[in-house]
């Protein structure tokens, strides 16, 4: 029972309805953690009592033994600490940040990649000026290999030693500290959410 406090009249505890919120957050938190591999669990700050729950979760397939075994890894969880809770959600969350700039800069080589195959010397010219450390002949010369390929219909292979040359370029670039965020390709998607 939460009851009341007799100085205020105000209701001591969270409600039911918010306790019923968290406890299908923990739930959530849960499937999320067993949808995991094991080298993805590894990275994340996992207390080892909660490992073979995990696994246990994984190890049942018939549904509701499988549902019945994730609300129990919940209750596990819920006996931990408020801060280990929130230190898995922040590891999973910049995972999620990880995989979305992944994206976001495999996106930004097809479009330069495309734009290579479309414009020809143009798009080349501002590429170079973005990555001066680019082998200007090397991509000249891919991309010329990649249009005879499509002209005699024949298997992608310059295509992809095109992306593959281009996405060196870039994620050295961006190591190096140069921004590719001056993408002139609107399709691109903006990763600023």
């Amino acid at each position: 029972m939460r009851g009341r406090d007799e100085e205020t009249g105000e209701f001591l505890g969270d409600s039911r309805s918010q306790q019923r919120r968290d406890a299908l957050e923990i739930l959530n938190l849960g499937q999320q953690l067993v949808a995991l591999t094991d080298a993805q669990l590894a990275k994340l700050p996992v207390p080892e009592s909660l490992l073979p729950h995990i696994r246990e979760s994984r190890r049942i397939t018939s549904h509701i033994a499988h549902k019945r075994q994730l609300a129990f890894l919940a209750k596990q969880m819920r006996r931990e600490d408020d801060e280990v809770l929130d230190a898995i959600r922040d590891a999973l969350d910049e995972k999620g940040d990880a995989a979305r700039r992944e994206v976001a800069a495999m996106h930004r080589v097809e479009a330069w990649r495309d734009r290579l195959l479309a414009e020809g010397d143009a798009a080349l010219a501002e590429l170079i000026g973005q990555y001066p450390d680019a082998d200007r002949q090397a991509l000249r010369q891919l991309a010329r290999n990649t249009l005879e390929e499509r002209k005699r219909n024949k298997p992608p292979r310059a295509f992809r030693e095109l992306f593959r040359h281009l996405r060196e370029l870039i994620l050295a670039g961006a190591t190096a500290g140069t921004t590719s965020d001056d993408m002139p390709d609107e399709d691109v998607p903006d990763t600023d959410d």
